[in-house]
């Protein structure tokens, strides 16, 4: 079964307390699903269209525990904590294998 993964990359961070308020409650959401955080932040070396600000890769045994996660009342409630806190592109994809 194809493993399920969330990337997130910030555009923006306005307000970091925001953000620090969000990671703590989305990894009780995560890790109820089995998600495994890969990458989170550390160094970007972006290339064309590509922004060098925070990157975040979560893997998920399955494309639909990770869209289960995303969808759980538990990560809605890290949304609100985030509410407008960072600017980001967030998927979901799933794995080729």
């Amino acid at each position: 079964m194809p493993k399920g993964y969330w990337i997130s990359v910030y555009r923006t961070i306005s307000d970091p307390e925001k953000l620090a308020a969000y990671n703590k409650l989305a990894r009780s959401a995560v890790q109820p699903w089995g998600g495994r955080t890969l990458v989170r932040g550390g160094r970007v070396a972006a290339y064309d269209a590509g922004i060098a600000e925070r990157t975040v890769l979560v893997e998920f045994d399955s494309f639909e525990q990770a869209v289960a996660a995303r969808e759980s009342a538990t990560y809605q409630e890290a949304l609100v904590a985030l509410s407008d806190g960072v600017e980001r592109d967030f998927r979901i994809v799933e794995g080729i294998d």
